[in-house]
């Protein structure tokens, strides 16, 4: 019998860059409060933001993850068609099919490359870094270009005193290639669909077309998410940097999914972060850029900290689904 021939790749990877587009207007609290009944003081003590990012109507989260992906790519010194699978962590294609992925390939002079979205909300970023990873030390592909993105201003009703307030637009995205010595970790990801209803769109597209539901947007029972983020998800970054083998000591910097700084301050004191360890805050003038916000966080802090370059960092993301996925990475 003929035995079926199975393709291995290098043992490790890495990122090698890093590429950032944000919405090209900033939106102070002031601009949003008047339908919530609210004030600049009130969002900026339940969220730390001042303002966020959000792209103008014509410019969607294609747009955006091409602008990222050009960077990164760029940065990475991999030639575009070297490039063999490209993945988009979103919930904001405009169109169901085809693909951000596909018709990013071809923008950034990947084409051929397999090419594909994944809909994993907040923790979209994290599951396309681990499938990444996964792929390429099994030799199914050999570089990868990730990319998380999105436009959720499209999806917001201003009148909602829950997220809409939170959101932003943007994308962030990285290149990851073979390494002669490990740069990313194994990732501790996972699901918990019995709390489905604890963030997500109110309504469907179907009910839309049929006239008896509003356009959907996005909606989130706070005190559920935030109770979830802070206990569970704090177990989770700590079982992360268990299958690292590495402590919080040894993090140059944590970059948790940008929900709420609430939230990112809570986790730095669960895992007893040194005070060395750069914890990033783009949320203040980015906002919730659900799967985009890992990757722009990372960005932002290596503009800004160029010494964590080839430091550990651990990213933990979590959201809609609900879902969660962590991993400790070297920064490029």
């Amino acid at each position: 019998m003929t035995t079926l021939k199975q393709s291995t790749g290098p043992a490790y990877t890495r990122i090698y860059s890093v590429g950032a587009a944000r919405g090209e207007n900033a939106v102070p609290n002031d601009d949003l409060i008047g339908p919530i009944d609210s004030s600049d003081e009130w969002i900026r003590q339940r969220t730390g933001i001042i303002t966020r990012t959000r792209a103008v109507a014509t410019t969607d989260a294609i747009d955006l993850s091409t602008s990222a992906a050009k960077e990164a790519v760029e940065k990475s010194g991999v030639a575009p068609s070297d490039i063999d699978v490209v993945i988009v962590a979103t919930i904001s294609n405009p169109k169901q099919t085809p693909s951000v992925a596909a018709i990013v390939a071809d923008r950034v002079g990947a084409n051929p490359a397999a090419a594909y979205d994944i809909n994993a909300a907040c923790a979209g970023y994290a599951y396309a870094v681990a499938q990444a990873d996964a792929l390429i030390r099994a030799g199914a592909a050999h570089h990868a270009l990730v990319i998380g993105a999105e436009k959720l201003s499209d999806i917001v009703d201003p009148t909602d005193r829950s997220i809409s307030f939170l959101l932003g637009d943007g994308a962030g995205a990285v290149v990851i290639g073979p390494s002669d010595t490990p740069g990313i970790s194994a990732t501790v990801w996972g699901s918990d669909g019995s709390k489905a209803d604890a963030v997500g769109m109110n309504h469907t597209l179907t009910e839309f077309r049929d006239g008896v539901a509003p356009w959907p947007t996005l909606r989130q029972e706070g005190p559920t998410v935030f109770r979830w983020a802070v206990w569970e998800m704090a177990k989770v970054a700590k079982q992360a940097l268990e299958q690292a083998g590495v402590a919080a000591s040894d993090l140059a910097a944590f970059i948790p999914h940008q929900a709420n700084m609430r939230i990112v301050d809570e986790f730095a004191k669960q895992l007893k972060l040194p005070e060395t360890t750069v914890i990033a805050r783009d949320i203040e003038t980015t906002g919730n850029t659900s799967a985009a916000s890992i990757p722009l966080a990372t960005h932002r802090l290596l503009q800004e900290h160029p010494e964590l370059s080839g430091g550990l960092a651990l990213q933990i993301g979590f959201g809609a689904g609900l879902v969660f996925g962590a991993q400790v990475v070297v920064l490029p």
